[in-house]
């Protein structure tokens, strides 16, 4: 029977637990935070200029010995500079999302990198698995940001995921504790990813009005806007009013792409406008009251999980 390597091997890491990339959230003092307590810290490059990330890794490196990493969003015009820079800072894992993961597989594998690919159903899945990525990390619909446009939830993708692939699945969407990563686990993830949990901790770079309402969030207060245009899972506020009542009255696709560019990410993250801006989270923001040290959220989950499987029947 093929036996798939262990993420922890794979990345080089105590514990498979993967903080998101996080765009504005995921930064050097998350990510060294992170790393340095056994997980994987990922770098949101998403928001920073070339020379910024180039500094940010550095950053991270004064901080830890731990491995890291950084998340690369294909889409920018300029992804392969800032893949570029992975390598030239010496980098030793890269996850990419959206686009093709063959355009730079092979030039990372030269330099010893690991890639981590996004995937949000099967075929894609294996596509990426053909390129030669070295795992996939699997959003489920519970994931906050994009969660893709397949809208599975993980209870489906990652068993199929499991079956159909010879690497290493990591499940993301809506885990943000010790039982979370005992279930990816029983569906035959390999290891998980987690995004919001990880905003709520003193680290992450972002505004406390946002930590502060992803704390004070309930389990029904996670929402999918944006359908027609480009699928977010955010919280509730002003903003997601808006974009759903739009796309209720069959408004142009033009129009609901200007109220969501108005009302942008950074909007909430940095400048604290929680009532307007996109406040991206995960559905699991109902377990998350209150904010920690990266470090500590990573020792709970851990205890929890060994609490779980001794439960177990």
């Amino acid at each position: 029977m093929f036996m798939k390597t262990k993420v922890t091997d794979l990345l080089e890491i105590e514990y498979p637990i993967i903080q998101g990339g996080m765009v504005w959230a995921g930064g050097s003092a998350l990510v060294g935070a992170v790393s340095a307590a056994g997980g994987l810290g990922l770098l949101g490059s998403g928001s920073m200029y070339p020379d910024f990330l180039r500094s940010e890794i550095r950053k991270v490196r004064e901080m830890t010995d731990k491995p890291f990493g950084v998340n690369v969003s294909l889409r920018r015009d300029d992804a392969e500079h800032l893949l570029d820079i992975v390598i030239e800072e010496g980098v030793k894992v890269v996850s990419c999302s959206l686009g093709n993961p063959s355009l730079y597989v092979s030039k990372m594998k030269e330099h010893g990198v690991k890639t981590l690919h996004v995937t949000t159903n099967l075929k894609h899945s294996l596509k990426a698995e053909s390129a030669g990525v070295d795992a996939v990390i699997a959003v489920g619909i519970e994931a906050g940001g994009h969660p893709g446009p397949d809208e599975l939830a993980l209870t489906t993708l990652i068993p199929q995921l499991a079956d159909a692939l010879r690497i290493p699945v990591i499940a993301a969407g809506g885990i943000v504790d010790g039982r979370g990563l005992a279930a990816a686990f029983a569906l035959g993830a390999d290891g998980v990813q987690i995004g919001t949990r990880f905003i709520a901790t003193a680290e992450a770079p972002v505004h406390q009005s946002y930590k502060e309402k992803i704390i004070n969030a309930g389990a029904t207060d996670s929402v999918l806007v944006g359908r027609n245009v480009e699928l977010v899972r955010v919280l509730k506020n002003n903003f997601s009013k808006n974009v759903n009542e739009a796309s209720s009255r069959g408004a142009a696709p033009e129009e609901i792409i200007k109220i969501m560019r108005e009302n942008r990410p950074k909007n909430s993250m940095l400048l604290g406008d929680v009532e307007n801006g996109q406040l991206q989270a995960g559905q699991g923001v109902g377990l998350i009251n209150e904010i920690l040290p990266a470090a500590e959220v990573i020792n709970r989950i851990i205890s929890q999980y060994e609490n779980v499987k001794k439960s177990l029947p």
